[in-house]
């Protein structure tokens, strides 16, 4: 309707020019149109107006009502053949189907006269079958308008061929550029895609999705799902890494603190593993036990506590008792403050503990390592055997 409308608009501009010309010393001349009732009397520019009025109006109402029943009656055949379908109707069987491998073939061919998709949906085929030779030659024919598009696909091809290096850099300059107008209307879609390359990145190479200069690229899960591929290959880390690591944790440490917990939970893990954040670690940590009490969490902050070269007795029995006073009745917290009594030389109210909560696995540990105080080669064996069973604790204190 809208080309209707605007070819319209083109031909009466031209008519009433070329009017404009003849009628140059002449006048706009006298229209009289009688019929029954009704009378029309006007310039030759009105009785044009009028023409192109009636012709737009009756050509409108012809291709609205053509459209209509051209619907209705799609709604009543009965196609034998998949071939009888309108290709749009195609192309929507094979995207509800999910069937776009098996009809290769098919959307090939309709796509062939699309100067926009073509080299980039053969390059998508190529690159689903493994060619990525091929892939990379269609996408050199793609036109200019369908760059991002072209890219897009080009960073999967990299990815695929761990070519990490090399799709670092052409995310990091589609994270900079400004998408196309023709795209605005999608951009939503175009920057999840964007965001789902960053994560397969993230995944394939988490430690050089450090070197990155977008730090909010990931969604939440593939965020998470990057922190635990860096704990699970820390040991792997360069000096130059856990640099980076640093860095980036310092520079998202606002935002960080305002994540969903299992994501800052993550970040502690990987804290704890740095001596150099031992306060950023003990933030972060409070932090969370002000959220919930997480035992993992509090026996990471505790054990670091009692792991410093003088440990601060007092305050740490302090932040135990306000702890105490928020949530009631939690073993880890005796367990701790046995620790504490223990370490100052306070072995009645020490012994005192060791009767609480006779279920417990954390307890029976200390009931039984009080009994063993004077042989550390079987405490040495009883704390390999609880770090097996109790929630990964390490065992250090």
């Amino acid at each position: 309707m809208k080309r209707l409308v605007l070819t319209y608009v083109v031909a009466s501009v031209l008519l009433f020019a070329l009017c404009a010309v003849l009628s140059y010393g002449y006048g706009t001349g006298y229209v009289y149109i009688y019929w029954r009732t009704w009378q029309f009397q006007s310039s030759l520019w009105g009785l044009l107006a009028l023409v192109l009025l009636c012709g737009l109006l009756f050509q409108g109402l012809w291709l609205g009502g053509k459209r209509y029943f051209t619907h209705e009656q799609r709604k009543t055949d009965t196609a034998l053949h998949f071939k009888d379908l309108h290709p749009y109707e195609q192309l929507g069987v094979v995207w509800l189907l999910d069937a776009a491998k098996d009809q290769q073939l098919f959307i090939e061919r309709v796509y062939s006269q699309s100067g926009l998709l073509h080299p980039i949906i053969d390059a998508q085929f190529d690159y689903r079958n493994g060619d990525y030779a091929s892939a990379l030659q269609s996408l050199q024919q793609a036109v200019p308008m369908a760059f991002e598009l072209a890219e897009l696909q080009h960073i999967e091809i990299l990815l695929a061929q761990q070519q990490t290096e090399q799709a670092l850099s052409h995310l990091e300059f589609l994270a900079q550029q400004q998408i196309s107008p023709w795209l605005s209307e999608i951009e939503t879609a175009y920057r999840q895609r964007l965001m789902s390359l960053w994560g397969k990145l993230a995944l394939q190479q988490p430690w050089l999705f450090l070197r990155s200069t977008q730090h909010g690229l990931l969604d939440a899960t593939h965020r998470d799902l990057w922190l635990q591929q860096l704990l699970i290959q820390f040991e792997q880390a360069s000096v130059d890494d856990l640099a980076a690591l640093q860095q980036r944790y310092l520079a998202l440490h606002s935002e960080i603190q305002t994540r969903p917990y299992s994501s800052k939970l993550l970040w502690l893990k990987l804290l704890a593993r740095m001596a150099d954040m031992s306060l950023q670690h003990q933030d972060l940590a409070l932090h969370l036990l002000q959220e919930q009490f997480d035992p993992e969490v509090f026996y990471l902050w505790f054990q670091q506590q009692l792991l410093k070269q003088n440990p601060n007795y007092a305050q740490v029995e302090q932040r135990i008792l306000q702890l105490e006073q928020r949530y009631s009745s939690v073993p880890m917290l005796s367990f701790a403050k046995w620790h504490i009594y223990s370490a100052t030389k306070r072995q009645a109210e020490a012994a005192q503990l060791l009767t609480l909560y006779p279920d417990n696995i954390l307890m029976n540990y200390l009931r039984i390592k009080s009994t063993l105080a004077d042989n550390p080669d079987l405490i040495r064996q009883l704390n390999l055997v609880f770090e097996n069973d109790v929630n990964f604790l390490n065992f250090k204190i």
